[in-house]
C-alpha cells in the first residue's frame, strides 16, 4: 500500500473537493481519496496498478490538475539507466523520470510530496551518487498559500471595482437622476455611452473575471456545472446580448435594443468580493499549525563527552541527554534523569496547575519548565512527538469534508442544465413557428438573463455578512461563513472544562477547622508557610488569605517534599500542610479531618490536611470553580433542544463533580488530545457535534469538531483552529452562536428560495409560454429588472438578522 498527496489549486468549493475525490476514487487500486479544501490539497492511498502518474492524470481529466516541481540530477558518471529510473519512479509523489544525453536525469513530480534530499538517497540505495543541479522551490506553507490567494482576489476585486465603476454609472445614473441621461447624451451621444460599457464590461470579463470563464466554461463542458458555471453563464448572456447591440443592432426587433452590460460587470465584481472575504477567513484558520509548530524551540542544549554544547532539534536522536533551563520549553519528548521541579504541560492536558517532576518521570515537547534545572533522556523526536502528532490531528480534523454541501452547488447541478435546454427549447421553438430569427433569438436571452445567477450568488453571502456582523455585536466572530451552516444543525455541544466552563486556576474553595481553632487564624499560619513555596496550590492559599484582608505569618524552616506536602516554622509553631501519608510519616493521626477529607475528594476538591504543634487542626479544599454564568449556558442550550457534554483531561471525580454542579450529565474525563477527537466521533454518531473549549490541547478536539468555538480568553492556538471565537470568557457565547446560526439558515434558505422563485416564476413567461403567439413573452429588459428586483429582496431580507439572537 502506497500513499501521496496532491496538491490542486483548482479546488474552490465543497463541489470540487467531492468531484476531485470521485475522480480518484474511480481508478482501480484507489482505496481512500481525502481532500483537503483548507490546504488545497488530497490524500490517496493506493495499490497497484494505481500510480502516481495515472492519478494525476486522471486528476487533469476531470479538470483539476495537480501543482508539478522538477529536480534536475547530475551525475560524474553515465548512470545504470534502468535502475536509476526504477529506483526513482519507486519513490511516493514521482510522476515521471527522463534521461538525458548530457548525463543528467529530469524528475517530474507531485509538488510538495518529494524532497530533493530524499532523491539522492534513493539513489545512494543503489550505489548511484549524485548531485542536485536546480530544484524547484518547496511549496509555501499553507498559511503563506492562502494570504497569497487572498492577496492575489483582493487586488481583482478592487480591479473589478474600479472597471465596473464607470459601467454601473452610466447604466444607473440616469436612472437615479433623470437629467444626467440629456446631459450624458449631449455630451457623447447614446452610441457612445453603449460603446464604453460594452469596453469596460469586456475588460472585467477578460481579465478578473476570467477565472469564472476558465473554470466555469470547462466544468459545464463536462456536464459537471457548478457557481462558476453559473456566473460565467449569467455574465456572458447579459454581455453578449448586450454586444449584440452595440454590434450588429439592426438584427434586433425595434424595442428590444437595450444594453444590460451592468449586469454581467456587478456579476462578477459582487462574486470576487465573496471570494476574497472566504479567502481571508480561510487564510486566518490556517495559522492554527503554524502557531503549533512556533511552540517546538529550535535548539537544544545537548551533553556530549567534550561538554554541553547546543543543537538545532533536528539533530536530536533518542538517548541524548538534553539540559533543561529553568523556564525553558523542552524541545522533545523525554524521560526526567536529574533534578525535581515543576512543568506546565497545560498546552497538553489543559489543566491549570503544573505538574511535578522527578527522575523516571515523562516530559513532552513543546511544555515549560518551570523554576527548576532539569536533565532528560530523548525518547521520541520528529514526527513521532506529541506535539507532532496533534500537530497532525490539527491537520487531518481541518482537512475533513464538510458534513452538508452547500445548498446552491446542490441546485445549480440541476438549475443551470435545465436553463440551458429550456433556452434552447425556446429559441427552437419560436423559429418552428416561423416567428423568425429574431423574436427566437431575443426570448432565448430573455430565459437566459433570468437565469442570471446575481441573486443566487448573493443569497448566502449577504446573510453571511449581516449574521456575522450580528454575531460581532454580540461577541462571536465567525471565523468561516460555513460554521453558520453547520452550527444550526448541531445536535450535541461538548466543552472542555478547565478555563471554559471553570475559570482555570485553582482557588481556596472550603475550610473546615476542628474546635478550639479559628478559620482566620489557621488561614493566617497556613498563608505564611505557603508563601514560601513554589507549588501552584500554594498561591491559591495565599491569594485567598489576601483576598480576607489576612497578612500572612512569617515562616522559616520551610521544607517541601515531593507527592507529600510542605512543612515549616511559623512563629515558632511547627506546621504540615499536605495529605494523609505526609502527617503519619509525620507521626501525627489524620482520624479527624479523614471524614471531611473525603467529602471534599468526592466533590472534586483537593483536600489539604493541617496540622499544627504536632495535632491535625484543618482541611483546606481546593478546586478550580465554576464560571458565574456557565449553568446559564448550559440551561440555554438544553432549552435550545442542544444536548450538553463535557470532555475533560482531569481526573474523573474532579470532572463529574462540576458536570453535578451545571446540570451536566454527560462527562467524559481523563482524556488526552487524541481522546478529545475519539469522543466527539462517538457523539456524531447522534448527529452533528461542536466542542467549545480554550487550551492548545483543545487545538484537534475543536479542528475536529463539526464546529469549534473558542473563547478568546484562550489560547492563541485554540482560537486559530476554530471557526468560531467567543469573545471574552463568558460560556453563554456559545448559546447565543447557537440561536444566531438558526436565524442565519433560516435567512439563507428565504432568500435562495426567492432568488430561484423570481426568476423561476418568469422563465415561462420569457419562453412565451403564457402569452399568445406573435412575439417574446418577456424582453430582455423586463428580464434583467425581474433579476434586480430579486436581489434587491434577497439583501433586503438578509438585513433583518441586524435584529437576530437578541
Amino acid at each position: 500500500m502506497a500513499s501521496t498527496s496532491f496538491i490542486v489549486e483548482g479546488m474552490h468549493c465543497g463541489a470540487c473537493t467531492g468531484r476531485v475525490e470521485r475522480a480518484l476514487q474511480a481508478e482501480a487500486g484507489v482505496t481512500l481519496a481525502a481532500a483537503n479544501l483548507m490546504a488545497r490539497s488530497i490524500r490517496v492511498e493506493f495499490e497497484a496498478p494505481a500510480r502516481a502518474e495515472t492519478l494525476a492524470e486522471a486528476l487533469a481529466r476531470a479538470g483539476y490538475p495537480i501543482a508539478e516541481a522538477e529536480t534536475c540530477l547530475g551525475f560524474d558518471a553515465p548512470p545504470p539507466a534502468d535502475r536509476v529510473v526504477s529506483a526513482l519512479q519507486a519513490t511516493p509523489g514521482v510522476l515521471s523520470v527522463l534521461l538525458l544525453p548530457e548525463g543528467s536525469a529530469r524528475v517530474t513530480y507531485a509538488q510538495g510530496t518529494v524532497a530533493p534530499s530524499e532523491l539522492l538517497r534513493r539513489l545512494d540505495a543503489i550505489d548511484v551518487p549524485a548531485r542536485v543541479i536546480r530544484a524547484t522551490a518547496a511549496p509555501a506553507p499553507v498559511a503563506e498559500r492562502q494570504a497569497a490567494e487572498a492577496a492575489r482576489l483582493k487586488r481583482q476585486v478592487l480591479l473589478s471595482a474600479l472597471l465596473t465603476a464607470p459601467v454601473f454609472f452610466l447604466a444607473m445614473g440616469p436612472h437615479l437622476y433623470p437629467p444626467l441621461h440629456h446631459l450624458l447624451a449631449r455630451l457623447i451621444g447614446e452610441d457612445g455611452m453603449q460603446a464604453v460599457q460594452f469596453v469596460f464590461t469586456t475588460l472585467v470579463l477578460a481579465f478578473p473575471g476570467r477565472v469564472f470563464l476558465r473554470l466555469g466554461l470547462p466544468a459545464l463542458f463536462r456536464l459537471a456545472p457548478e457557481m462558476n458555471s453559473l456566473v460565467a453563464l449569467g455574465a456572458l448572456a447579459a454581455w453578449g446580448y448586450s454586444a449584440l447591440v452595440v454590434l450588429v443592432p439592426q438584427i434586433l426587433p425595434p424595442g428590444t435594443v437595450d444594453v444590460y452590460f451592468e449586469a454581467a460587470a456587478v456579476i462578477v465584481t459582487l462574486i470576487l468580493l465573496g471570494r476574497w472575504l472566504e479567502a481571508r477567513a480561510k487564510g486566518q484558520a490556517g495559522e492554527a499549525i503554524s502557531r503549533l509548530v512556533a511552540l517546538r524551540p529550535a535548539t537544544a542544549r545537548v551533553q556530549r563527552p567534550e561538554g554541553t554544547i547546543e543543537l538545532p532539534v533536528e539533530e536530536l536522536a533518542p538517548g541524548d541527554l538534553v539540559d533543561l533551563a529553568p523556564g525553558g520549553r523542552v524541545a522533545v519528548d523525554g524521560i526526567i534523569t536529574e533534578g525535581h521541579g515543576f512543568v506546565d504541560e497545560s498546552m497538553l492536558t489543559g489543566e491549570p496547575v503544573p505538574v511535578g517532576k522527578a527522575p523516571g518521570q515523562p516530559v513532552t515537547g513543546g511544555t515549560v519548565n518551570g523554576t527548576s534545572a532539569l536533565v532528560f533522556r530523548v525518547t521520541a523526536t520528529g514526527a513521532d512527538t506529541v506535539l507532532s502528532r496533534i500537530i497532525a490531528l490539527v491537520e487531518a480534523a481541518q482537512g475533513q469534508k464538510l458534513p452538508v454541501q452547500a445548498l446552491v452547488d446542490r441546485v445549480t447541478r440541476v438549475f443551470v442544465p435545465v436553463v440551458m435546454a429550456l433556452s434552447t427549447l425556446t429559441f427552437a421553438v419560436w423559429v418552428a413557428l416561423g416567428q423568425g430569427l429574431a423574436p427566437a433569438l431575443v426570448a432565448a436571452i430573455s430565459v437566459m438573463i433570468i437565469a442570471c445567477p446575481c441573486a443566487m450568488g448573493l443569497a448566502t453571502p449577504v446573510s453571511i455578512l449581516v449574521g456575522t456582523g450580528r454575531g460581532a455585536e454580540l461577541g462571536l466572530l465567525f471565523r468561516r461563513g460555513d460554521a453558520l451552516q453547520r452550527l444550526a444543525e448541531v445536535r450535541t455541544l461538548a466543552f472542555d472544562k478547565t478555563g471554559t466552563l471553570t475559570e482555570g486556576r485553582p482557588a481556596l474553595t472550603d475550610l473546615f477547622v476542628l474546635p478550639g481553632q479559628t478559620e482566620a487564624e489557621i488561614l493566617r499560619l497556613a498563608a505564611g508557610a505557603e508563601a514560601r513555596s513554589e507549588h501552584p496550590l500554594a498561591r491559591a492559599v495565599v491569594q485567598a488569605a489576601e483576598a480576607a484582608g489576612i497578612a500572612p505569618a512569617r515562616a522559616r524552616k520551610v521544607i517541601a517534599t515531593p507527592g507529600r506536602g510542605l512543612s515549616a516554622e511559623v512563629e515558632g509553631r511547627p506546621i504540615l500542610l499536605g495529605n494523609a501519608a505526609a502527617l503519619v510519616e509525620a507521626g501525627i493521626d489524620p482520624a479527624p479531618l479523614q471524614p471531611t477529607a473525603e467529602v471534599f475528594a468526592q466533590d472534586g476538591k483537593t483536600p489539604v490536611l493541617v496540622a499544627l504543634d504536632g495535632a491535625p487542626v484543618a482541611v483546606l479544599a481546593l478546586a478550580d470553580p465554576p464560571k458565574a454564568h456557565a449553568t446559564d449556558a448550559v440551561a440555554a442550550l438544553t432549552r435550545a433542544g442542544v444536548a450538553v457534554a463535557m470532555i475533560s483531561g482531569d481526573v474523573a471525580a474532579t470532572a463529574e463533580a462540576v458536570g453535578r454542579q451545571l446540570g451536566i450529565s454527560r462527562v467524559i474525563a481523563g482524556v488526552l488530545p487524541a481522546g478529545k477527537v475519539a469522543a466527539l466521533e462517538e457523539m456524531k454518531r447522534a448527529g452533528a457535534v461542536a466542542f467549545v473549549g480554550d487550551g492548545i490541547n483543545d487545538a484537534p478536539a475543536l479542528a475536529a469538531a463539526d464546529v469549534g468555538l473558542a473563547l478568546g480568553s484562550g489560547t492563541d492556538v485554540a482560537i486559530e483552529a476554530a471557526e468560531v471565537v467567543i469573545v471574552g470568557a463568558d460560556p453563554r457565547g456559545a448559546a447565543r452562536a447557537v440561536a444566531l446560526s438558526k436565524a442565519v439558515m433560516r435567512n439563507i434558505r428565504q432568500n435562495l428560495f426567492w432568488a430561484f422563485a423570481y426568476n423561476a416564476a418568469l422563465i415561462p413567461v420569457a419562453m412565451g409560454v403564457l402569452v399568445p403567439f406573435g412575439g417574446p413573452g418577456l424582453s430582455p429588459m423586463l428580464a434583467a429588472a425581474a433579476m434586480s428586483l430579486s436581489s434587491v429582496f434577497v439583501v433586503t431580507n438578509a438585513l433583518r438578522l441586524r435584529r437576530a439572537a437578541a
